[in-house]
């Protein structure tokens, strides 16, 4: 929200246990991660040629899990249909599946960010640029939020808020309130 324009990185080198291929969501009886399962031989893998494993139901698996946790919440209906079709298709690259989400999130959000890819992988960021590559990560605690400090919104289960699940938990939750909530927790 803070930057008019991001530069995705599009020539990293994959990192296992990141978010590139996972995200976690609530469901009725705990935090529940979903792993886009990807082909072996990872090591030193450019993120764009890394494929999704799809000999694996992976795709099946998420979209009920999706409809378990979040069927009842009160903007599932209305955003769901954005984001079935991406479960219906078989990908190749995981580096596509997260472009698709990306850009499916920022249009629900109604967040106009312009997005370019880098053309290759640069060690030494430019003068004046923001370096978020290695900034958000799981093992990463609270004392590292960058740009965001979790808000506490309703969520479809429990009494205690669960902070960082996927955003779909908050676009679920919360539908078009949900920039509000990110505007909330907003850091400068």
């Amino acid at each position: 929200m803070q930057y008019g324009e991001v530069r995705f990185e599009a020539h990293e080198h994959y990192q296992k246990q990141s978010y590139r291929n996972r995200c976690y969501v609530q469901t009725a009886n705990k935090v529940e991660a979903l792993t886009v399962p990807v082909q072996q031989g990872t090591h030193h893998q450019p993120i764009r040629e890394l494929r999704v494993a799809n000999d694996q139901a992976w795709q099946m698996h998420h979209w009920r899990c999706l409809q378990a946790a979040y069927g009842k919440a009160p903007f599932f209906e209305y955003y769901a249909p954005e984001f079935e079709p991406v479960y219906h298709k078989s990908w190749t690259f995981l580096f596509d599946l997260n472009y698709e989400l990306l850009t499916i999130c920022l249009k629900l959000m109604r967040l106009r960010v312009s997005i370019s890819l880098t053309e290759w992988y640069d060690k030494a960021i430019p003068v004046g640029l923001f370096d978020a590559r290695s900034t958000v990560n799981p093992r990463n605690g609270p004392e590292t939020y960058v740009f965001h400090k979790p808000v506490a919104y309703p969520q479809n289960f429990g009494v205690d808020f669960v902070p960082n699940l996927s955003i779909i938990d908050l676009l679920f939750c919360q539908g078009p309130s949900a920039l509000d909530v990110l505007k909330a927790g907003f850091r400068e």
